[in-house]
C-alpha cells in the first residue's frame, strides 16, 4: 500500500513538467477545431440574414421553409437525445465533468456540436459560439488525454486546458481562456491548472490569430477614455447592468422550464419556428449578438429602438438556447449588456453627456451584465478587454462589473452555470454516468473553511478514505496526525475504488467555503 501510494505521489510530482507539452499539443488541436467550428457558426449566421430577406421579399416560400423548420428541428431533437451532453451551452457539463466526475464521450459530442450547433445557426437562433468552443475544446482535451495521459488526475488537467484553448480560440481572447479555468471551472487557483491552461490558451490563440488575424473580436478601440468627472455614472450603470443580467437568467431558466411541458423530440421545432418572424422582422437579433454591439456602440439608432432591441433579443433567446439545442449564451449575454449600455448611454447625453462616450457606457454595461449573469467577475473584464482590443476602460469596467455582482448578489441570483448544472443532472441523471474508478484527489484548502488550521489527527475524514499529501507552495509534506492544515494547502486524498462521488461531496464541504473540485487519479 505505501509503495503505492508512493508511487503515485512520484507521478503527481513529475505532471507538471509533462503538461507543458501536451498543453501545446491539446492548444494546436483545439485551435484548429474552434476555428472550423467558428467559420461553420459564422457562415450558418451570415446565411440566416441572407434567407430570411429572401423570404421577406417572397412569402410565398415561407410554407415551404416551415416544412424545412419542422424537419430540421425534429433531427437537432433527435440529436440532442442521441447525446445529452452536448445540449444547451457545454460550459456546465464541461463543469460536471471537472468537478463531479461526469463521464463524457468525446467522439459523439464532438458530432452533435459541429451538426447541431451549424444547423441552428442556419435558422438564425440567438445563440452564441463559446460555450460550446468551451466544450469542444474539453474534448479535444479528453481526446489528447485518451491517448497520451497516464493517470486521471493528468486527464482532468488537460480535459481542463482544452476548455481555456476553446474560449481563447472563440474570442481571440487567451487570457480570459486562462482565468476562466481558474475562476470559473474550478474556482481556485491551482498551479497546474494555471499550467495546463496558459500552454493550450496561447497556443490555441496562436492557430485563431492565424485564420481570423490580429484584429479583436469587437474593434472598441477608438473609445475614448470616460473622464474622471463622469464616474459618477458607473453607479447607475453597474445597478442597471445588475438588474438586467439577474433577469436574464431567470428568462433562461423560466424558458427552459416552460420547455419541460413540451415532449423533448418538438422543442427545437418550436425554436426555430420563433426565428422565422424574428428573422423576417429583425434580423438584427438573429445569431449572437455581433451586430447589435456594434449598433449600440455607435449609436446609429434611437432609444426606442434600441429597446425593441433589447426586449426581443432576451425573450428570443431565451426561447432559443431554453429548448435546449446546442448552442451558448455568452455572446447574446453580452449583447443584452451593449444595448443596456447603449440605453443608458442615450439617455445620458440629454442630461449633458458628450456622445461620443456612449461606447464607454456600452464596454461597462457589457462587463456588468456578464458578471451578474455568470458572477464570474475577473474573466468578465479580461473577456471585455481582449474582445475590445483596449485596457484603457480598467477601472470603469472593473467597478461596473463589481457593482452589478454586488446587485445579482442582493437579488439572491444563483450563476446561470451553477443552476444550469443542477438542473442537467437532475434531468438526465439516468442518461449520464459518473466516474466511480478511485484513485486521487486534489483539494484545496480555503480560508475559513471547516479544516482550515486543523490538525489531521482532529478530523473525522471520510470512511476508507486517506491524506497522502500535503502542498504547501513548492513543498511537499508527509502529513502527520499533528501536521496542521494550512489555508491554500493542496490536500491529497486517497479513496477506494466506488467512493468517489462520497468524498467528493464531503470533502467540497469540508474545505471550501462555497464551490469546489476535485480531480481524479487512475489506481
Amino acid at each position: 500500500m505505501h509503495t503505492k501510494v508512493y508511487n503515485l505521489l512520484s507521478d503527481f510530482n513529475k505532471i507538471k513538467w509533462k503538461l507543458t507539452f501536451k498543453g501545446i499539443l491539446i492548444g494546436i488541436i483545439v485551435g484548429l477545431l474552434t476555428v472550423l467550428y467558428r467559420m461553420g457558426i459564422e457562415f450558418g449566421t451570415e446565411t440566416a440574414v441572407r434567407i430570411y430577406s429572401y423570404l421577406k421579399l417572397h412569402p410565398g416560400f415561407a410554407f415551404l421553409w416551415t416544412v424545412i423548420i419542422m424537419s430540421v428541428g425534429l433531427f437537432i431533437g433527435w440529436l440532442v437525445k442521441l447525446e445529452p451532453m452536448a445540449s444547451g451551452s457545454g460550459i456546465p457539463q464541461t463543469e460536471g465533468v471537472l468537478l463531479y466526475g461526469l463521464n463524457m464521450k468525446w467522439y459523439s459530442i464532438l458530432a452533435v456540436r459541429y451538426l447541431g450547433g451549424i444547423l441552428c445557426s442556419i435558422f438564425g437562433l440567438s445563440l452564441g459560439r463559446e460555450g460550446p468552443s468551451i466544450q469542444i475544446g474539453a474534448a479535444g482535451g479528453q481526446l489528447v488525454a485518451n491517448r497520451i495521459s497516464t493517470s486521471h488526475l493528468e486527464d482532468k488537467y488537460l480535459i481542463t486546458g482544452g476548455a481555456a484553448a476553446g474560449l481563447s480560440a472563440a474570442f481571440n481572447a487567451p487570457l480570459s481562456g486562462i482565468v476562466f479555468a481558474l475562476e470559473e471551472v474550478h474556482r481556485s487557483f491551482s498551479p497546474l491548472v494555471l499550467l495546463a491552461a496558459t500552454t493550450a490558451s496561447l497556443t490555441a490563440d496562436f492557430v485563431s490569430k492565424n485564420f481570423f488575424g490580429l484584429k479583436p473580436v469587437l474593434n472598441f478601440t477608438a473609445t475614448p477614455q470616460l473622464p474622471i468627472n463622469l464616474y459618477i455614472w458607473l453607479i447607475p450603470i453597474g445597478i442597471v447592468s445588475g438588474f438586467a443580467g439577474s433577469l436574464m437568467n431567470k428568462l433562461l431558466l423560466g424558458f427552459q422550464s416552460l420547455y419541460r411541458k413540451i415532449p423533448a423530440i418538438l422543442r427545437p421545432c418550436i425554436a426555430l419556428l420563433i426565428a422565422l418572424p424574428c428573422g423576417i422582422f429583425l434580423p438584427e437579433i438573429l445569431g449572437g449578438g455581433q451586430k447589435l454591439i456594434r449598433i449600440s456602440e455607435n449609436a446609429g439608432r434611437g432609444i426606442g429602438i434600441l429597446f425593441v432591441f433589447l426586449f426581443m433579443k432576451m425573450i428570443f433567446t431565451g426561447t432559443s438556447f431554453g429548448s435546449g439545442v446546442p448552442g451558448g449564451i455568452f455572446f447574446p449575454i453580452l449583447s443584452v449588456g451593449a444595448l443596456t449600455g447603449g440605453i443608458l448611454g442615450i439617455a445620458a447625453t440629454y442630461l449633458g453627456l458628450p456622445s461620443k462616450y456612449i461606447a464607454d457606457f456600452v464596454v461597462c454595461a457589457m462587463t456588468g451584465v456578464l458578471s451578474a449573469s455568470v458572477k464570474a467577475p475577473v474573466t468578465s473584464i479580461l473577456l471585455t478587454f481582449e474582445m475590445s482590443g483596449s485596457l484603457i476602460h480598467l477601472l470603469p469596467v472593473a467597478a461596473c462589473s463589481f457593482i452589478a455582482l454586488l446587485i445579482s448578489d442582493v437579488l439572491k441570483t444563483q450563476p446561470i452555470y451553477e443552476a444550469l448544472l443542477e438542473r442537467f443532472i437532475e434531468n438526465n441523471g439516468s442518461k449520464i454516468t459518473i466516474d466511480e474508478k478511485g484513485g486521487l484527489h486534489e483539494f484545496v484548502v480555503e480560508l475559513g473553511s471547516e479544516v482550515c488550521d486543523k490538525m489531521i489527527g482532529e478530523l473525522n475524514w471520510p470512511q476508507g478514505s486517506l491524506v497522502v499529501g500535503i502542498r504547501r507552495g513548492a513543498r511537499e509534506i508527509v502529513p502527520k496526525g499533528n501536521t496542521q492544515i494550512r489555508p491554500g494547502d493542496y490536500l491529497v486524498i486517497l479513496s477506494p475504488e466506488g467512493q468517489d462521488q462520497e468524498i467528493r461531496k464531503y470533502m467540497t464541504d469540508y474545505c471550501y467555503c462555497g464551490g469546489a473540485y476535485a480531480v481524479s487519479d487512475k489506481t
